[in-house]
């Protein structure tokens, strides 16, 4: 996918210290946008199933994890 411009608003001592810096603001904001969209849609997986991995963890606790008997360590 291409590259879009979009307007972003900073703290002036951020974005001063950054251009100080000789930081790459557009670079650092895009990483950190794509840390929180994946860490948000991890978070919204983790709710959707819920109830699955709730389920899963209940029969790993009763019957233990499976193909245990063919684990070599």
């Amino acid at each position: 996918m291409g590259r879009i411009k979009v307007n972003l608003t900073l703290d002036a001592d951020v974005a001063e210290a950054a251009r100080a810096l000789g930081l790459n603001m557009s670079r650092l904001a895009e990483a950190a946008i794509a840390d929180a969209a994946k860490s948000e849609r991890n978070r919204l997986w983790r709710i959707e199933n819920e109830d699955a991995i709730n389920a899963y963890a209940k029969e790993v606790a009763k019957d233990g994890l499976p193909l245990t008997q063919f684990r070599s360590f």
